[in-house]
């Protein structure tokens, strides 16, 4: 039996007439990733680097948004080859690495997601859900067609290599981490800080003049569709936790007040 795997989020970019909107999935629970899913979004980020999951619960969550018309995306909590190569063994095909903050970094992550003679991924297909068990024809050859790398941008260093690290060849897209970029700068907790929304916009041109797709993080409505207007090709503007506390919160303030 011959099978195929599904197109990358490298290729949605690519074939897309419009920015893609998607979501974080960060609780875990591949029962909310199903849901978030089918919710209409183009694309999930499942979150390994502030959330409680293993490569077990990855498995399962990519497992549950199969066959939905969504692209999944995973970011590993750091950016080491031994946790890429068990990553992309479970089956992820997208990847977006944390904190990168040079071109030398992000040549690193490219060597990682390929076999030799060109990366230092190991070898171990035959076992493994990425090609189907080796149902996938020519898996070997063809993996790293099968594979998007984006590295996130979240500190004033990195924007400072943006141009770079956009310029470094098997990067397919870089995103800008503006939390953690606010902190670098000195102003934690103000993602809507002068000088971090001017640094974001700095790393959005720099990835356009170079042919790369750049997205970010912007739960902020009216930031968000600053981004998108200024060029973002992607975009996450919520979360699932998130909206269960908030919505949770709203349930709490309207109907206890109402029994008080």
């Amino acid at each position: 039996m011959s099978l195929r795997v599904a197109p990358t989020f490298r290729d949605a970019l690519a074939a897309a007439r419009r920015p893609l909107i998607g979501m974080w999935v960060c609780s875990g629970s591949p029962l909310v990733a199903e849901i978030c899913a089918g919710s209409g979004l183009d694309w999930l980020l499942i979150d390994a680097e502030h959330s409680p999951n293993g490569p077990e619960s990855l498995l399962a969550q990519l497992q549950a948004v199969h066959g939905y018309p969504v692209t999944p995306m995973v970011r590993p909590p750091v950016g080491d080859p031994v946790v890429i190569k068990q990553y992309l063994d479970l089956g992820v095909q997208n990847l977006l690495i944390p904190m990168v903050d040079t071109a030398e970094q992000a040549a690193e992550m490219v060597r990682a997601v390929e076999y030799p003679p060109h990366g230092v991924r190991g070898v171990g297909s035959a076992l493994a859900r990425a090609s189907r068990w080796n149902r996938v024809p020519d898996y070997l050859r063809t993996a790293r067609t099968t594979i998007s790398l984006f590295v996130q941008i979240e500190s004033a260093e990195a924007v400072e290599n943006v141009e770079a690290i956009v310029s470094t060849p098997g990067v397919d897209g870089v995103f800008v981490g503006p939390a953690d970029l606010a902190a670098s700068m000195g102003v934690l907790g103000e993602q809507d800080h002068p000088e971090v929304i001017a640094a974001v916009e700095h790393c959005l041109r720099a990835a356009e003049a170079a042919g790369v797709k750049a997205g970010l993080n912007a739960f902020a409505p009216a930031l968000a569709r600053r981004y998108l207007a200024a060029g973002a090709d992607f975009v996450l503007v919520g979360a699932d936790v998130q909206l269960l506390a908030r919505g949770s919160e709203r349930l709490a303030a309207e109907f206890i007040e109402e029994v008080t």
